[in-house]
């Protein structure tokens, strides 16, 4: 058996189950072929000679694909235009496939897609593979292009809104990062060095991407003054930054939303800045969902 040969037999083992993942996170039959149809593309122009699970390494080049089609989707503002139920899938298979027909015709409902179209690609992406697949969240990081912690947190978020659970304290503390956020970047701006000190932890950690030249010598700073004292170096720079939404949490751009020149993102601990970390590296950036704040 030629290696062609052996990649179709591969693929076609495997393609009720990538269709199965496909549809669960686009909702959408028509999609969920050609999401299929561009893995069998990809695995085709892919080196598999050291993948030893072909089913593993398929269901994260499927899900790559559906995360940027759910990404083109939202940036061009389109809608999955949504009958009384789901795209029926019925008379797509023969039948012979009992895993494929039982999760295609379970209880994935129309109200379930609905809830899904609101949380943003990564949440979605996090949420399917985790609570429906059973992926690992350090298998999902590698798919959204984020931490272990920060995929954990997208499908914890994901579930909450889909169990309809979402509390109010989380709304609160969302907006609590906001005004850390906000006052960062305007102390940032203005160059008030006792404003910085006042929301960073004193022992802050600031994560440089080296990639971004103007700090590439100083890959890690420690302490509030010293995380003070960059940011105020960057004065200029800062009065062209701006807050928006990373992974569904609250970050900085500095550029635009379709062609950031870094992004900033933070994690908060007792109302304080614990940690910032840059990402410059333009693949990285592209595997970020950012989106605007008052969208």
């Amino acid at each position: 058996m030629n290696d062609h040969n052996w990649l179709v037999e591969q693929f076609e083992t495997h393609r009720n189950h990538l269709q199965v993942v496909a549809y669960r996170m686009l909702g959408s039959r028509s999609e969920a072929d050609d999401a299929v149809q561009e893995s069998w593309i990809r695995l085709i122009r892919s080196n598999t000679g050291e993948v030893e699970n072909m089913g593993g390494w398929l269901t994260t080049i499927v899900s790559r694909v559906c995360l940027d089609m759910l990404r083109t989707r939202k940036s061009r503002r389109e809608e999955l235009v949504m009958a009384s139920a789901p795209e029926s899938v019925t008379g797509h298979q023969d039948g012979s496939d009992p895993e494929h027909e039982a999760l295609m015709a379970d209880s994935v409902g129309n109200a379930m897609f609905v809830v899904l179209e609101k949380l943003n690609p990564a949440e979605r992406i996090a949420f399917v593979l985790h609570d429906i697949f059973a992926l690992s969240f350090s298998e999902i990081a590698l798919i959204i292009g984020c931490n272990e912690a920060a995929a954990r947190q997208l499908a914890s978020r994901a579930r909450r809104r889909v169990q309809g659970a979402e509390t109010t304290s989380e709304t609160a503390q969302l907006q609590r990062k906001r005004e850390l956020v906000d006052a960062f970047l305007a102390a940032s701006r203005n160059g008030d060095f006792e404003k910085l000190l006042s929301v960073l932890d004193p022992n802050v950690v600031l994560r440089n991407d080296p990639v971004f030249a103007p700090v590439a010598n100083a890959p890690v700073v420690r302490g509030s003054e010293a995380v003070a004292k960059q940011a105020k170096q960057f004065t200029d720079r800062a009065q062209g930054m701006k807050p928006v939404l990373v992974n569904g949490s609250v970050g900085v751009i500095a550029g635009h939303l379709d062609q950031p020149i870094f992004i900033l993102e933070f994690t908060v601990v007792d109302g304080k800045i614990t940690e910032i970390g840059m990402i410059a590296d333009q693949a990285r950036l592209r595997g970020l969902d950012i989106a605007d704040l008052n969208d």
